[in-house]
């Protein structure tokens, strides 16, 4: 197992365009992709944006 994230891949590159390919979610208010999944009131599940506190499910 590496020590930190740099020697797992050894190439920024790498890092960059498997985070474009992956499954993100980015929020619809100011386009972050610091996204939290919460438990919404009816046990489904919504989303918070930890930029800019903006919710949504």
């Amino acid at each position: 197992m590496p020590g930190s994230i740099r020697e797992g891949t050894g190439d920024p590159l790498a890092v960059a365009v498997a985070r474009q390919t992956g499954t993100l979610l980015d929020c619809p208010s100011c386009g972050s992709s610091h996204v939290a999944q919460v438990l919404g009131d009816n046990g489904g599940i919504s989303y918070v944006c930890t930029a800019c506190g903006h919710s949504w499910s």
